[in-house]
């Protein structure tokens, strides 16, 4: 189903990606929720439930991104980082995914990622954004550095929110350039949190 097209978009923390043409999750209204304690729980949960259907090929579930950093607001959408021993072997395992309710978009235009996205079948809700990644990849400890750069820099993380909620003026509806509006802010922290 390859059109030849191109895309462009955004990651998690703001980078963006071109390649081939894809159908792409839809942009959703950026909401931004004061820190809810219970998604450390809810994400704990999550990953288990992951981790029971998928097995021994992951290694570990991350809860990252903002849900994953206290006192911020955030999406009310847990972000986590199954670490896989195989990209090949996980691929054969999209259906256990799909059968979990998840979407599957493939790299969702980043190498070496495995990108589904969970919503609520009730409310239709984006709920869980999984990214998995391959032991071997150095996307791990940047998106681990990041997070844990916030966690451990409380006036970093307030300033953080502050460019979430910059960024959620100026586009409330659309998600994916909210992202890409974080991006830049993103990018220089991730160098700092990288070089600390």
């Amino acid at each position: 189903m390859n059109s030849g097209r191109t895309y462009s978009p955004t990651g998690l923390f703001g980078q963006t990606y071109s390649g081939t043409a894809r159908p792409l999750p839809p942009a959703i209204p950026v909401e931004l929720w004061p820190h809810d304690p219970a998604w450390a729980e809810d994400a704990q949960r999550e990953a288990r439930r992951v981790a029971a259907a998928v097995g021994d090929l992951i290694v570990c579930v991350h809860h990252i991104g903002s849900t994953a950093v206290p006192n911020i607001c955030a999406k009310p959408i847990l972000d986590l980082m199954p670490v896989v021993r195989s990209l090949s072997e996980l691929d054969p395992a999209r259906p256990v995914f799909e059968g979990l309710g998840y979407d599957w978009w493939g790299e969702y235009g980043l190498q070496g990622r495995r990108y589904c996205t969970f919503d609520d079948p009730e409310t239709s809700r984006r709920k869980v954004q999984l990214h998995c990644f391959q032991v071997s990849s150095s996307e791990i400890e940047r998106l681990l550095a990041f997070r844990d750069y916030l966690r451990s820099n409380p006036d970093l993380a307030r300033a953080y929110e502050v460019e979430k909620r910059r960024c959620q003026a100026l586009h409330p509806n659309d998600s994916t350039a909210y992202s890409a509006c974080k991006g830049d802010w993103i990018r220089k922290i991730e160098a700092d949190a990288l070089s600390a």
